[in-house]
């Protein structure tokens, strides 16, 4: 036998597998059409006539290794599966499967909806890219107004009348626009802002605004609206206390802080050691907007509010960093459980 055929030999000898895939291709490699060893059968004219009947033998006998080979392969693979199964216990209990969670963000929207829903309230979506009347003028922000520069905005490029929402009262214009009063609403939604990414601020976050319009509604309704809200979320321990503020959509407006969670008043990064933590802006809704939406300020007044989700969150999850939120780290989000 020459050298090439002894190689074979070696090659054919040594392999070995677990793949009923891999033995099919093994068979193929050296006994299908256009295999080594059907190759060698084709050309054995070519080989001396005195070396012919040597040759010839030489890769039969090739051949019939290769076949044993195939069959011992298959035989051991056959009998390995069929072990297993007779190895297998089916009076033992099934692994256990590692279930997903939900981000804190979507954990904490949720309950907050839930808390609201149950009083009275519908939750209501929109466009993240609005044009400039939703996200600014219908709020009472007309051109050129300073208050704008209170929000730092992402214009879309080519279109300044576009923009990424800086907050979800756009929604709320919507709302107005398409439905006489009663008006009893929350929006939840992902907006915006141009802002340096801190462990309190980032530049993309979440928000519930809330509406409601009537006929006789109250600031006291307001603040009784929003007692409840804090308590049914953080506890019926919760204080709370609302400051005056401006906001252009609203007159009198108001932020509401609570009771610092994470360190119980003694102070911590995040209540800027003072013991409280400014959770949401509220406020009557400026007659401006209720004309601007067709809604007549004579006869309907109403109250309006709005919330970070994060910074609900981190009061509820005792977290420091927002920055935790967006990160994706599985070792944090695996912490949290829907509710």
């Amino acid at each position: 036998m020459n050298g090439e055929l002894e190689l074979l030999k070696e090659e054919i000898g040594a392999f070995l597998t677990a793949s009923m895939e891999e033995v099919d291709g093994f068979r193929l490699k050296y006994l299908g059409k256009k295999g080594v060893l059907t190759c060698m059968f084709d050309n054995i004219r070519n080989i001396a006539p005195e070396d012919r009947k040597e040759f010839g033998k030489d890769v039969n006998d090739l051949k019939n290794s290769v076949l044993e080979k195939v069959e011992h392969l298959k035989q051991t693979i056959e009998n390995s599966k069929k072990h297993t199964v007779e190895m297998l216990d089916l009076s033992r209990p099934a692994s256990s499967i590692s279930l997903g969670s939900r981000h804190p963000i979507s954990v904490v929207n949720r309950k907050i909806c839930k808390v609201f829903e149950k009083i009275g309230f519908t939750v209501s979506e929109g466009p993240e890219i609005e044009d400039d009347w939703h996200n600014f003028e219908a709020l009472n922000f007309p051109p050129e107004h300073p208050a704008r520069d209170m929000q730092d905005t992402f214009f879309v490029e080519k279109n300044p009348d576009i923009a990424l929402r800086t907050h979800t009262s756009s929604i709320q214009v919507r709302v107005m626009e398409n439905g006489p009063p009663p008006i009893r609403v929350i929006c939840p939604g992902r907006v915006f802002r141009n802002e340096v990414v801190t462990a309190r601020s980032h530049c993309i976050f979440h928000q519930i605004e809330g509406l409601y319009i009537d006929k006789n509604v109250s600031f006291a309704d307001m603040k009784q609206t929003l007692l409840h809200f804090a308590k049914e979320m953080f506890g019926s321990h919760v204080k709370i206390r609302l400051r005056p503020s401006y906001f252009p959509f609203t007159e009198p407006s108001a932020e509401m802080d609570i009771s610092c969670d994470i360190c119980g008043g003694k102070g911590c990064n995040l209540c800027k050691y003072s013991g409280w933590v400014e959770i949401l802006g509220c406020g009557m809704v400026d007659p401006n907007v209720l004309k601007n939406t067709n809604i007549n300020p004579d006869q309907y007044s109403g109250y309006a509010f709005g919330m970070g989700i994060e910074r609900i969150t981190q009061q509820l999850y005792k977290t420091k960093d927002i920055r935790l939120f967006f990160e994706n780290d599985i070792r944090f989000l695996s912490q949290f459980r829907a509710v």
